[in-house]
């Protein structure tokens, strides 16, 4: 009798909040909406796990989600849960980039941590299974799930497959690039179409170290994703299998009672940035790195990527600074032989919780090493850089701290003269009619969080100054940001940004910049009372939309240097 009781209460507590929606006999109208999408009695007594699907067709980072969702739903139905199907948004980088649309990408982020945390609150969800394709909607994922803190598993889309042109692989950042060299005279129009239509073979993610299998990667490394989620093909028996073991492991989980706020704690955080630093990520790792620290709770700086990239080492020869593509990482094994280095060389903390209920040193036990002769992931010993390839800077350029993605083949230092530019559209004008000359900083402002609003990415303007063949003679600095595609002398996140008196806003053309990756500093050289000066005839320029969501964000958006989060500002 007590064992049965035992049982019973152990059966309430993996439903916790679904009990609440369907148990008892004034429960009868919900459970009545319930029947009409599929559950019988027998489903009114496990747990509901649902799963957050973000397919659409405006990408194709996204465009086979919806199948992926199945076998996760699969998953969770055949290890004795029920799964609910739902979906959020997902917005398009590579479509929108270079426009004012760009502004609703970083925004997209809070509105769907926002509807995931919506939909599974209120209908009385018990566990989370989240698949993501895109740079923003992994994040989101992320923070919806930390929020909520109830057993959940991320699972990423997976990567695409790499284009071919003229028997070489090209991806989405080749275009643009192509962009810069037809500006040139470099290609003709012709080529410049072939690139094009060549670039995106089918569904999944860009296809580098890009934001998107960056963040797959820290994610995994995090614990909240399963062993290799991360290096698997968007089309892919291995994506399947991992949909569905994902949609078991939430099952697991809660059987468990292990929590994201047992997984995600500053061990596992320091373990991501690691991974991504290894990597040679992507600089808005930052960004979505802070935001899911500050969801779950997790006191976590820019500072910290800076101690931790000062004895971690960058491995993976990879797109964009690299050579080659997320699918050859795939081919050797993807991220746990690399984990398994990490671990054995003491840069990562085995003794963190995962997904699988084990923990990350247990998941790696009998990981198999890279095959020997591959030439992709590189030995501790012997490094493509030694240290961090993202480094927090600051000066008077930069007093709250700004990100610089500097690999060593840009070199550590530049000293030009700006030429400024208040939005991206006017630079990337400047840039394809051949006003950018060698020595220029180029200086992108009014684009922060608040600025912008929405701190866009500036991929266009960057691979137009790579087209041009300039990426080794010129430095771009904004206090927008970058995609993760984006390879040069750049610096960004540049905050107090331009919008809120930074002083990014009152540089002048001709004025000298320097920037110094080894003394970590951003500086405009000027004199003390010159810069007092222009700040005090600076005026605020009006909000540039003043209703709707990016409205609603640049009031409530907080510094980029603090992950640009919107709950903190709330209280």
């Amino acid at each position: 009798m007590a064992k049965k009781a035992t049982l019973q209460k152990v059966k309430k507590g993996i439903r916790k909040y679904s009990s609440i929606i369907v148990d008892g006999d004034d429960r009868a109208p919900n459970r009545s909406m319930l029947r009409a999408v599929g559950f019988s009695d027998a489903d009114f007594r496990k747990p509901i796990v649902g799963v957050a699907s973000t397919w659409s067709m405006v990408t194709p980072c996204n465009m086979h989600i919806d199948k992926l969702a199945l076998e996760a739903a699969d998953g969770v139905d055949r290890s004795g849960g029920k799964s609910i199907v739902f979906n959020t948004i997902t917005v398009s980088d590579g479509i929108s980039m270079g426009t004012s649309g760009m502004r609703y990408s970083l925004v997209s982020r809070e509105v769907i941590a926002d509807s995931i945390e919506t939909v599974a609150g209120a209908e009385g969800f018990d566990g989370i299974v989240a698949i993501g394709g895109c740079d923003k909607n992994m994040p989101a994922c992320i923070i919806a799930m930390a929020r909520l803190n109830r057993p959940s598993v991320f699972v990423y889309g997976g990567t695409i497959m790499p284009g071919i042109y003229c028997g070489k692989p090209v991806d989405i950042v080749s275009v643009f690039e192509a962009v810069g060299a037809h500006a040139d005279g470099s290609i003709s129009s012709k080529e410049l179409k072939a690139i094009e239509s060549s670039a995106i073979p089918g569904p999944g993610s860009c296809g580098g170290m890009y934001t998107a299998n960056t963040m797959a990667s820290a994610i995994e490394a995090l614990g909240m994703s399963l062993p290799n989620s991360s290096a698997q093909a968007a089309i892919s028996h291995d994506k399947n299998r991992d949909c569905f073991n994902a949609g078991a492991a939430v099952v697991n989980l809660l059987k468990k009672g292990i929590r994201p706020s047992d997984i995600m704690t500053k061990e596992a955080f320091e373990n991501a940035i690691t991974v991504v630093i290894a990597l040679g990520g992507s600089t808005n790792a930052v960004l979505h790195l802070l935001a899911m620290a500050n969801a779950i709770g997790v006191k976590l700086s820019i500072d910290d990527f800076d101690r931790i990239g000062k004895r971690v080492p960058v491995l993976a020869d990879v797109k964009p600074s690299g050579r080659f593509m997320m699918a050859d990482f795939c081919k050797i094994g993807g991220l746990k032989p690399l984990m398994k280095m990490l671990l054995q060389a003491g840069l990562i903390n085995g003794a963190c919780m995962t997904v699988t209920g084990k923990t990350a040193r247990e998941n790696l036990k009998a990981v198999r090493n890279y095959p020997k002769g591959q030439k992709i992931v590189y030995s501790i010993d012997n490094p493509i850089k030694k240290d961090s390839h993202i480094v927090i800077l600051r000066g008077n350029l930069a007093q709250e701290g700004a990100v610089a993605k500097i690999t060593g083949k840009e070199g550590h230092s530049f000293t030009g003269k700006a030429i400024v530019f208040d939005s991206e559209e006017d630079c990337l004008k400047a840039i394809l009619g051949g006003r950018i000359k060698k020595g220029h900083v180029i200086v992108i402002r009014y684009e922060g969080p608040k600025g912008g609003p929405g701190m866009r990415e500036m991929l266009a303007p960057t691979s137009a100054v790579t087209g041009r063949g300039l990426s080794n003679d010129v430095a771009l600095i904004t206090d927008g940001r970058f995609s993760g595609g984006t390879h040069g002398f750049v610096v960004g996140h540049i905050t107090p940004e331009a919008y809120e008196g930074g002083v990014i806003a009152v540089v002048k053309n001709g004025d000298t910049i320097v920037i110094d990756a080894r003394r970590r500093e951003i500086n405009l050289n000027v004199s003390k009372t010159e810069l007092r000066k222009r700040l005090a005839a600076w005026t605020k320029p009006r909000p540039k939309v003043d209703k709707g969501v990016l409205a609603k964000y640049a009031k409530l958006v907080n510094s980029a240097s603090e992950g640009a989060v919107t709950d903190e500002n709330i209280y």
